[in-house]
């Protein structure tokens, strides 16, 4: 990806990539993103990258052998790893709703820093909330204090975050709103349409901000903004 693009797109909030996509759709309907409130780590980051995806349970033991439980977990990292940049973690905690296991937390965030990888997605539970690594946001479903029996089950499958299907590969943009999915039609375009996007909306905003801003002048604005739209 154009590191242009990127910078562009890390320096949006997810409703604005929301708004952005419908842009380049040319229509509302667009219906690819989580539902509910997440939790965010870093309320004012934004991760934006290449899903690589994961399933996680924590509530029992795992009943394979060790070495299989391991061996999985190994194939995990070197996926994190090899992940073509930007990327971002998207694990979908099978447990859910009932998540015990606090998977994200200093040492997972700290790791998969060092992978490269921009921040980490998920349905389960992050904590270390002071001690993870900066400039690695982590969407989560709750806050929790122990890890349980956290084990990986499946790699490179699709997974379901609050009702939010990311497959390996999508691009994923999320932030403290939640996160989205950018279609792979869009994604060339998106960077274009938030442009547009930001000087539509200028077109209300700046008059709003106004000294003596009425009725009348937001008759005027508004007229200038649905034109601009159609």
């Amino acid at each position: 990806m154009d590191d242009t693009l990127l910078t562009l797109l890390r320096s949006v909030d997810t409703p604005s990539i929301c708004n952005a996509i419908e842009v380049a759709q040319g229509a509302r309907g667009f219906n690819g993103f989580t539902r509910g409130t997440m939790l965010c780590s870093a309320p004012n980051e934004v991760m934006a990258g290449y899903a690589v995806t994961a399933k996680i349970r924590a509530l029992s033991p795992p009943k394979e052998d060790a070495d299989v439980i391991r061996a999985r977990r190994m194939a995990y990292y070197k996926a994190m790893a090899d992940a073509p940049s930007p990327s971002v973690a998207v694990v979908e905690d099978q447990d859910f709703p009932d998540c015990i296991g606090a998977y994200w937390g200093e040492v997972n965030t700290t790791i998969h820093k060092g992978f490269g990888m921009s921040g980490a997605l998920t349905n389960g539970v992050m904590r270390d909330l002071g001690d993870m690594a900066a400039d690695f946001p982590v969407v989560a479903g709750s806050i929790g204090p122990s890890h349980g029996f956290v084990h990986v089950t499946e790699l490179g499958t699709p997974v379901t975050i609050f009702g939010l299907t990311v497959a390996q590969g999508d691009f994923v943009h999320a932030d403290r709103h939640g996160a989205v999915v950018i279609p792979p039609d869009v994604l060339p375009q998106i960077g274009a349409c938030l442009i547009k996007m930001q000087d539509t909306e200028k077109l209300v905003l700046e008059p709003a901000r106004q000294a003596g801003f009425d009725f009348e002048a937001f008759e005027a604005a508004w007229a200038a903004f649905e034109k601009a739209r159609t």
